[in-house]
């Protein structure tokens, strides 16, 4: 368990542009070192905010997109293409534009596809091809992420793991469909904390007035259950990418002034 270290930006749109640029050089320095690189991708505003910067970024060429494999820390399911779908989401923000190898790009199942409503089948094929992917190397049934994204939501939950809910009390699977989300739409597929643990690195982003008390009360030593942003992190290193809104119920001791 890394101690969680905290970033905090002036505002949404410098939080997302430094974090796309904190993402380029991690990928770079991942395929440097092992050939390729593993990235888990994160939705909502403040997660496609980071791609949409990403794609903004003149660096993003020193990527080598065919040598990247991307996956999703949940998905809500819906059918191919729905526009509430992250990866839908994710397309419209860099993936179309980039040149990505079309087989190492890991979208979670669709409600329409080869298990039609069965989430339940639908989980357990993203955890098998979790685990093909997986080497030796790696630490337990999922292949070691370099960075995993995870945004942060007003309520502490992160992918579809919510406070109290049975998906965050998972320690076992890797993979998971979730039932009855209190966030719409109710049925979806998430990573379990388990398999976010396994990541190098987790960052957890989180900005505006409206994700403050989350902060807060996942970095106040809340318990999972009841916070599950406060256990994910990584094995490595768990970084916490604020703006000064969502970092506002924070006492300033806990990250330096010149990060502001």
């Amino acid at each position: 368990m890394s101690t969680p270290q905290l970033v905090v930006h002036r505002d949404k749109e410098l939080m997302a542009q430094a974090a796309a640029a904190r993402l380029i050089t991690k990928i770079v320095d991942a395929q440097a070192s092992t050939g390729s690189a593993n990235v888990v991708l994160t939705g909502g505003r403040n997660g496609n905010g980071v791609l949409a910067a990403l794609a903004a970024a003149p660096a993003r060429d020193a990527i080598d997109w065919g040598r990247l494999d991307l996956w999703w820390g949940d998905e809500r399911f819906l059918p191919e293409g729905d526009p509430e779908r992250n990866v839908t989401q994710a397309r419209q923000a860099l993936l179309d534009a980039v040149p990505l190898d079309p087989k190492r790009v890991h979208a979670m199942p669709a409600s329409d596809g080869p298990y039609g409503t069965d989430v339940e089948a639908a989980a357990e094929a993203y955890a098998e091809e979790l685990a093909r992917a997986a080497g030796p190397q790696n630490h337990g049934a999922v292949p070691t992420f370099d960075v995993l994204m995870l945004g942060v939501g007003p309520d502490t939950h992160v992918a579809s793991l919510f406070p109290e809910h049975p998906g965050v009390r998972e320690t076992e699977r890797t993979v998971i469909g979730v039932h009855g989300s209190p966030k719409p739409p109710p049925t979806r597929i998430s990573l379990t904390l388990p398999a976010i643990r396994s990541a190098r690195e987790v960052w957890l982003l989180a900005a505006g007035e409206d994700k403050a008390n989350a902060v807060a009360m996942a970095l106040s030593g809340a318990g999972e259950i009841q916070a599950p942003a406060a256990g994910a992190y990584g094995r490595a290193r768990t970084l916490w990418l604020l703006d000064t809104a969502a970092a506002s119920q924070l006492p300033r001791s806990l990250y330096p002034p010149a990060s502001a």
